[in-house]
This record gives C-alpha cells, sequence and structure tokens, in this order.
C-alpha cells in the first residue's frame, strides 16, 4: 500500500548530487525506481530522478524485515521515499560510468510512495522501441535521461536568450494568442468565437504585426519567446504549434539586427557548447546561394558547388540538354569528389532523391578505372569534352546533371549535393558553419494564383535602390531581408520592415490587394502608420530548430516535451478529437456530412 510524505521527508539532494563528500551524512532521497537486484542477503535498488542514479543498499541482517521485504518486492518505476547514510561502496564495488559511483546510501526507513505497473516500454537512453509507442505513452517516455537532458538543456537555452537580450535593452511583452485571421503565408489554426456567432479568431503564425505595433508604441526594443502555430504539412523540423526567440527593434538598420543577433549566437554557442563563433558571420547574397549551392538555406561544411552548364549544352545534340535550355530552364550539375566510387544502385538511388524534387531524372557520369555515362552517348567527343573541362573531371569523380526549369534544378541539385554528401560521410558532428543569407526578392510569382506574392510577408521593406521596379518589374526588386542558415538549415529570418504609407501601399498593390481589401485585412496597421512610425526591424529564431542543432539532433520532437506527429494529432491524448454536439451548437458550426465520415 503506497504511503504519504510527512514533514519529516524532506528531500536532502537529488539522486545525481552525490558524493565522496557526503559520506556518513544522513539523508532523504526520492524518485523512481531504475532497476532493482536480489542477492539473496543483500538488495540494491538504483534510484533515478532527473539529474541521475544513486545506488540504495539494504542488508537483510542490518534492516528491519518490514524494510528489507519493501525493497525485495519493488517494480521498476515505482516511486520511492527512502531515508538512510550515505557510505562509501566497498572495494571494487565502485561504478565509475556514473558520477554517484563511489558512493551508495544505506536505507534505514523505506517509504513507497507510489507503485508502479509494468511499464510498455523499459526506462533507458537511446530506447530503440518504436517511435509511435513511445508519444503514446510519452510521459513514461521523458523520463529516459537522454530525453530529459533534451528539455533541461532547452531551458538552459531559454534563459540565455533571455539574458542576453534583457542585458542589451529589450523588454519582453506578450502578445495575443487569439487574434484576425491573416490573407497571406501559411493557413491558420481557426478558433471560433461563442460570443460572436459566426465569426473567427486565429491562432498567431507570428507575433508580426503586434511587435510592429510595440515599435510604433515607443518600446523600441521587443523580445518574447513566442508560441506559434502554422496548419502546414510536418517535417522532420516542424511542428503545427512551435516557438520563436521572437525580436523587433526601432531605429535600426539590416546591419543593426544582424550584427546583435551575432553576438546571441556567439553567446549561445560559448555559454552552451564552449566553442567560440568567429564574428563577424560570413554573408552570401540570396542569387549567389542559388548559384552555389541549389539552395536559399545552403550547408557549406562541405563543397559540390553547383556549376552552370547551359551554354556549353546550349547547341547539343542531347535533346534533354537543349530542350532544357530552348525553354528558358537550365542545365547544371555538380561534381562529387570520390562519387565514382559509388554502384549503379547507390546512383539510382541518388536520382530518387531528385525525383522528390520534381526532377524528371538525373544525368550522370563516372570516372573511375573505366569510364560509364548515362549521357555521353548522346553527345559529340567534343560536346563530352566542354563538359568535363567545365566541371573539372578527375579519376574518382561522379558528375550529376540535371536539365529542367530553374527551380526544379536548383532543388534537386540541393537535395543531390547534400544526400551525397552524407553518403560520402562528410557531414561531422560538431562541425558547425553559419552565415547570413541576404538580399532576398521581395516577391515571388505563384503561377496557381496568377499573382506576385510576399516571399516573407508583406511587411517586409524593399531594398531602396530597388523601389523604382515595384511597378515596372517587381520580380526584380530585392527586400532588406536575412536568414541565419546553420549547417544547411535556416534557424533564424527577419527583416527590416515598411515604416512609410506610400510604400506599403505600393507592396499591397504589388501583391494584388486593392485598397479596399488592404483597408479591410489591415486598417488598424494602416491608420497607426498616421501618428509617427520609427524605421524598425526585426528577427525570429525557430528556437525549436536551433536547440536541436545544438545537441547534435535530428528530429525535432526530441527536444519538445509533447510533439505532434506526421498527420498533426497527439497520440497521448488522441488530440483531435470530434467536438461535443452541445458546443457546436452553440459556436452555431454544423459539420459537413463528409467530414463525419
Amino acid at each position: 500500500m503506497a504511503e504519504l510524505l510527512t514533514s519529516q521527508d524532506k528531500r536532502t539532494k537529488y539522486c545525481g548530487e552525490f558524493t565522496s563528500a557526503d559520506v556518513g551524512q544522513k539523508v532523504c532521497v526520492m524518485g523512481w525506481v531504475q532497476r532493482q537486484r536480489d542477492l539473496g542477503t543483500l538488495i540494491f535498488i538504483d534510484l533515478r530522478d532527473r539529474t541521475g542514479i544513486v545506488q540504495l543498499a539494504f542488508d537483510r541482517e542490518a534492516n528491519s524485515e518490514e524494510v528489507f521485504s519493501r525493497a525485495f518486492s519493488l517494480r521498476s518505476e515505482s516511486v520511492l521515499c527512502a531515508h538512510g547514510t550515505v557510505r562509501a561502496r566497498g572495494e571494487g564495488a565502485v561504478n565509475k560510468n556514473i558520477p554517484t559511483g563511489e558512493v551508495e546510501i544505506f536505507v534505514e526507513e523505506l517509504k513507497v510512495l507510489s507503485l508502479a505497473q509494468t511499464p510498455p516500454f523499459e526506462i533507458v537512453e537511446n530506447s530503440q522501441v518504436r517511435p509511435e509507442l513511445r508519444l503514446k505513452h510519452r510521459y513514461l517516455d521523458l523520463r529516459r535521461p537522454d530525453l530529459q537532458r533534451n528539455i533541461i538543456a532547452r531551458s538552459k537555452i531559454a534563459k540565455i536568450a533571455r539574458d542576453f537580450y534583457a542585458e542589451n535593452g529589450f523588454i519582453e511583452i506578450e502578445t495575443p494568442n487569439l487574434i484576425n485571421p491573416t490573407p497571406e503565408g501559411a493557413r491558420d489554426y481557426i478558433v471560433p468565437s461563442r460570443v460572436h456567432p459566426g465569426s473567427f479568431y486565429a491562432l498567431p503564425q507570428s507575433p508580426q504585426l503586434y511587435k510592429q505595433l510595440l515599435m510604433l508604441s515607443g518600446f523600441d526594443r521587443y523580445m518574447q519567446l513566442a508560441r506559434c502555430f502554422r496548419d502546414e504539412d510536418l517535417r522532420a523540423d516542424r511542428q503545427p504549434e512551435f516557438t520563436q526567440i521572437d525580436l523587433e527593434m526601432s531605429f535600426v538598420t539590416a546591419d543593426d539586427v544582424m550584427e546583435l543577433n551575432e553576438r546571441f549566437i556567439k553567446r549561445v554557442f560559448k555559454d552552451f557548447l564552449d566553442m567560440d563563433i568567429a564574428l563577424p558571420i560570413t554573408r552570401m547574397p540570396y542569387a549567389e546561394a542559388m548559384n552555389r549551392y541549389g539552395s536559399d538555406k545552403p550547408d557549406t561544411r562541405f563543397g559540390f558547388e553547383l556549376t552552370d552548364l547551359t551554354e556549353t549544352v546550349r547547341s547539343c545534340g542531347f535533346k534533354v540538354f537543349a530542350d532544357a535550355v530552348a525553354g528558358g530552364g537550365s542545365v547544371r550539375g555538380i561534381n562529387v569528389k570520390g562519387g565514382a566510387a559509388f554502384s549503379r544502385k547507390e546512383i539510382d538511388a541518388l536520382i530518387e532523391v531528385a525525383k522528390q524534387y520534381r526532377a524528371k531524372g538525373v544525368a550522370w557520369l563516372k570516372k573511375g578505372a573505366e569510364v560509364s555515362s548515362s549521357y555521353a552517348k548522346f553527345l559529340t567527343e567534343e560536346e563530352n569534352a566542354a563538359i568535363a573541362e567545365v566541371m573539372g573531371v578527375e579519376e574518382g569523380d561522379l558528375i550529376l546533371i540535371v536539365a529542367d526549369k530553374n527551380k526544379v534544378v536548383f532543388d534537386s541539385l540541393g537535395a543531390l549535393r547534400i544526400a551525397a554528401a552524407k553518403k560520402l560521410g562528410l557531414i561531422r558532428p560538431g562541425d558547425f558553419k553559419i552565415l547570413w543569407v541576404t538580399e532576398f526578392p521581395l516577391l515571388e510569382y505563384d503561377e496557381e494564383e496568377g499573382r506576385f506574392c510576399a516571399m516573407h510577408h508583406p511587411f517586409t521593406s524593399p531594398m531602396d535602390e530597388d523601389l523604382p521596379y515595384m511597378e515596372s518589374d517587381p520580380g526584380r526588386v530585392r527586400a532588406k531581408a536575412y536568414d541565419l542558415v546553420i549547417n544547411g538549415t535556416e534557424v533564424g529570418g527577419g527583416s527590416i520592415r515598411i515604416h512609410l504609407p506610400d510604400v506599403q501601399a505600393k507592396m499591397f498593390d504589388a501583391i494584388g490587394f486593392t485598397p479596399e481589401e488592404a483597408q479591410a485585412k489591415f486598417g488598424f496597421l494602416l491608420e497607426a502608420f498616421k501618428y509617427g512610425t520609427p524605421p524598425h526591424g526585426g528577427l525570429a529564431f525557430g528556437f525549436d530548430r536551433l536547440v536541436t542543432l545544438l545537441l547534435g539532433l535530428e528530429d525535432i520532437r526530441d527536444v519538445i516535451a509533447f510533439p505532434k506527429v506526421q498527420n498533426a494529432s497527439e497520440l497521448m491524448t488522441g488530440a483531435p478529437t470530434p467536438a461535443d454536439p452541445k458546443a457546436l451548437k452553440e459556436l452555431c458550426i454544423e459539420v459537413a456530412e463528409e467530414a463525419k465520415e
């Protein structure tokens, strides 16, 4: 039968904090049974809490029958309160694998606070149990030391962020979670209003408009660890609800924002990893990043940069290459040094990677002891020699070429270079390459909607020298935008905002908003602009992604206490679930029959 704590049961230390300096001390410890070992006249229990394990010792000769029998009957994961004396472990019994391995606690009084049934999986580090089972019982999964370390690390990094920004004059301000739906970006999560039947809130994709309004309000520097929500398809580095380190600053240029946040990155790497980051961080314009790496978030830990073959093959006899150029696309390739060792099966696997990015195929050539190629036979000897010269082909190389529309070429080659680098073992743990990507296009053309859309959001300022092209050539306009990229992952992004009403009007016009539509959606912001708006800009770090990178993990779910799975459901609670009919009636909502089915 479980017992209750009394005022005498005061924990002396956490389990993982005992050392040889505590020998002889009377102590009280509490935690979970990791395992119990019965040696006949002796019983040892490993007691675990968030700090580690300490060994509890029981002796049939020295303990009362009641205490010894309780220890004998305990199962893993039962919760204990133990009073006893710290003593040095006997000769040969020291466990050098744990910090408390030189001592144990001889237990004189034992309380069983909660008996546990046999859990559905063992609570151990680096569990190989399938993720679905662990997420179904996430409260047990979170007892694992590796996950607990991740969550504690997340808390430490959050404190580093709060301390750094407070030291630099930022004020932490909470913004609303029930807001007006936004017309741009990902899909909103919609929340019905009972008080206003037929009307809806949205959960914020970011605090964007509120933090701009805080600049208009004179707070000058704002920060928040903000909860954000996006109803979009999930990937390994995305969740429908996530956390941002959200910032905004007044009277600044892009250089000011980047310089300050470089210092934050330097601080967090030093305080958390004891690693020095050299400043300033490299900056690379968007166009250069795309041309060299096929990505606006390039991984620069290895080479395999893109080579433009468009002019080399423009008039060649290979229809795949020539047609791509004639259709306004391009032909580009990467030289995978050492890739000639790949088998045909491994090359085919790389081709499948490219197809995920809508490439119709990949032309390849590998130069080992012999040369083999999927495309060489379609070209003349001179044409093959020209490609080899431009690509810098040497023995041991694998050439991968994609011919298509530019977006397909960039996306597929950008993915291929990463896949090839992983295959060759070029991505090493603890190796960090950081850069800013700058001068993004302000707008991108959406073929489905037949209009330009804001690449980031409609409040991003165009570069001053590109303002004349807002009406005549909007696709040419660059933004005062910047993303921080670490190892091929965008961990932060921001921009200088539009603060002049006439420029904001041009932006709305460029993305197809009539003055009436702009007023209906953002009238409160346009009204605020009339009363003195400071130049301002900001940035938001994806906090979950940043923590994942700093810990060297692959899955963002490993740094979130209660994450969602691929279909945006939570396996533990079963969310989302159908609403109670009475609640739906109060909200004036009727669920369509096909949705019910």
